[in-house]
């Protein structure tokens, strides 16, 4: 299980499974066997490069592909038999948003909530919520790229859902657009809803995500919390001191892993990087850098791909990886 027991899911699929036919006629998997799990509350990365079956999932999740079989859960109701009973719950941006473009923002967003029949009140609520109450009455031809996404999912949120979900949100975004969009999702988990956002760039997601599901070839290779994930061992320390390759014997001599990279230090196997100060001060070797070179999303991926082939089997046991942690079409 990728996360304990007893954890109340926004969202769960179990075995799906979902093939295309190419034009020249072949199959093409691209969703294999997918069991996801999405806590609720908080932001979750749904993470994976292009091709990996992010957009197929959100979109067999939504009702707008026909899974091949395997089952699709949003707070509890079986999906798409019962989507009309969530739906209501749920509020997605999953392709480029349409609005009126010589209509202000504020307009586009008042014709949607009169079409939904939601109160009008709503629309400055939601436009404070993503940080775009003071343009609102700008033209939408004149926003820029991260505005026109804000105000989509400023749109998403005028029935006030419980779960909202993004797929690959920042694309194409200059940086001040993705921190915008990192705000704004960031702020809508603190407010107990739960973000399920689809992304290939797993640096930008780790800076907002609580959970992460991470996916390869359209299987689950690992889920748990972003910090079990990158930290679920002990990380290699970088030491910068004179005379590096005592320093090194020394470090060696107390019964570490120590390479020379650069005239630096890399050190393995160190729980409080504190001992190494000491160790090397003891035998007057003074530290001018200590560094604990801690993982990042990228890195995991890396290595959990790195024994998945070009058909999207596994090398090494023939299943899906799972780290042990407590707790389109194909994209």
């Amino acid at each position: 299980m990728p996360f304990p027991a007893g954890t109340e899911l926004a969202v769960r699929t179990h075995g799906l499974r979902k093939t295309y036919r190419t034009r020249r006629g072949r199959k093409r998997v691209a969703v294999e066997g997918l069991d996801l799990e999405v806590p609720r509350g908080g932001v979750h990365g749904f993470l994976g490069p292009n091709g990996s079956g992010k957009t197929t999932s959100i979109r067999m999740l939504l009702g707008l592909a026909r899974a091949d079989s395997g089952t699709m859960e949003i707070f509890g109701s079986p999906v798409p038999k019962r989507l009309p009973d969530v739906v209501a719950r749920v509020g997605a941006v999953v392709e480029q948003p349409k609005f009126f473009p010589a209509s202000t923002g504020r307009k586009n967003l008042a014709l949607l909530a009169a079409g939904i029949g939601t109160s009008s009140d709503a629309v400055d609520r939601v436009l404070h919520e993503v940080g775009l109450g003071e343009r609102g009455d700008e033209r939408f031809r004149s926003y820029s790229l991260g505005m026109k996404q804000r105000l989509a999912i400023a749109a998403t949120l005028l029935k006030d859902p419980e779960l909202l979900i993004f797929d690959e949100p920042t694309n194409g975004l200059d940086p001040a657009g993705i921190r915008e969009i990192r705000d704004t999702m960031r702020s809508l988990g603190a407010q107990g809803k739960t973000v399920l956002v689809s992304s290939h760039i797993l640096g930008e997601v780790q800076q907002v995500a609580d959970t992460v599901s991470i996916i390869g070839h359209g299987r689950l290779l690992a889920s748990g919390r972003v910090a079990d994930l990158v930290g679920g061992g002990t990380a290699p320390v970088r030491v910068g001191v004179d005379e590096p390759e005592r320093a090194a014997q020394v470090l060696r001599a107390s019964g570490w892993e120590v390479r020379v990279d650069g005239g630096r230090l890399v050190v393995e196997g160190v729980e409080d990087p504190a001992v190494i100060t000491r160790a090397l001060a003891d035998e007057r070797l003074f530290v001018r850098e200590l560094v604990t070179l801690a993982p990042d999303l990228e890195q995991v991926f890396l290595e959990l791909t790195a024994g998945v082939d070009s058909a999207g089997g596994d090398v090494r046991d023939g299943s899906k990886q799972q780290l042990a942690v407590p707790a389109g079409e194909v994209a």
